[in-house]
């Protein structure tokens, strides 16, 4: 693959996840927002099963352990984390709500470490994380005498979702079973979707029966669900080989200008100081974190 190929589908892959945010927002107008959740993965892990038969050698998961990773995945990485999210982002803006997401390669780092101690953290590693964690502060701004306001509350959840995301991200991982990604990712979506389905259920959440029929709740649904998920998966499948874990963690850094500048021009949101100042803060404690292995692949590429 050429590096302006490779330029491309990170560009792509980035304007499809950062949209997508956009997208959640738009739909919750018309969608109670876990069902919501639970719809667009119906439609996204059906897609991915059917991709995951024809690339994967072995599309369906065999034996405990590769079992284990498709149940952590369905709760952390699916369940827990779009249903925090999408409740969540019905009190953010879309940007808000990608700026908070993008602490997860930061966290990931940190649940890794904390859970495994040879792999301790520096003290400047420390520090990253914890910038990190100004950064939700920072977007969030809590007020001392409301820490239950509305808007707070909200970005509890995002963060939640963010943190339930790199937890996930480390168990699969230290599971170290030998199941394709292809076949993980596509179980995983249809036993999350299957998770939020019962949630829905017990939250009794109400559905207008014009949202079927609405152009924007249709569309925002088809975006996340083949756009967003089936394709913007298979991008993310081909620049993980290509660039590897550190890189592909840059999307989440070019997602939240894509979401703020769409959730703009579509939603007319604006994004104010604390927002941008908040963003700094995780992308700076991303940088501190990763350091090593940013510099490690600065080189490589320089070759």
């Amino acid at each position: 693959m050429s590096r302006s190929r490779t330029l491309l589908l990170f560009l792509l892959l980035s304007v499809l996840w950062g949209s997508a945010f956009v997208a959640i927002s738009a739909g919750l107008s018309h969608f109670p927002p876990v069902l919501y959740a639970a719809l667009r993965y119906d439609i996204a892990g059906l897609l991915m099963l059917g991709y995951a038969a024809y690339a994967a050698e072995d599309w369906i998961p065999r034996g405990s352990r590769e079992w284990q990773v498709v149940a952590v995945g369905a709760v952390l990485l699916i369940a827990s984390y779009h249903a925090f999210l999408f409740v969540g982002q019905q009190h953010t803006t879309a940007a808000a709500a990608a700026i908070l997401v993008s602490l997860s390669p930061v966290l990931t780092t940190g649940f890794a470490r904390m859970l495994f101690p040879a792999d301790a953290l520096s003290p400047t590693g420390i520090g990253g994380v914890v910038l990190g964690l100004i950064g939700v502060a920072i977007i969030a701004q809590p007020d001392p005498s409301d820490l239950l306001a509305t808007d707070v509350i909200a970005t509890l959840l995002v963060f939640l979702a963010a943190t339930s995301f790199a937890l996930g991200s480390v168990l699969t991982r230290r599971i170290d079973a030998p199941i394709e990604i292809e076949t993980m990712e596509a179980w995983s979506m249809l036993g999350g979707a299957l998770v939020m389905h019962v949630v829905s259920l017990a939250l009794r959440e109400p559905i207008e029966p014009s949202a079927w029929t609405h152009p924007e709740a249709i569309g925002a649904l088809a975006y996340l669900s083949i756009a967003a998920s089936a394709v913007g998966f298979l991008l993310y499948f081909e620049l993980l080989e290509r660039l590897g874990a550190v890189e592909i963690n840059m999307v989440s850094y070019v997602a939240p200008i894509v979401a703020a500048v769409v959730g703009w021009l579509y939603l007319g949101e604006a994004i104010d100081p604390a927002t941008a100042r908040g963003f700094a803060c995780i992308a700076t404690g991303f940088l501190i974190v990763k350091r090593k292995s940013i510099g490690r692949a600065v080189t490589t590429i320089g070759r």
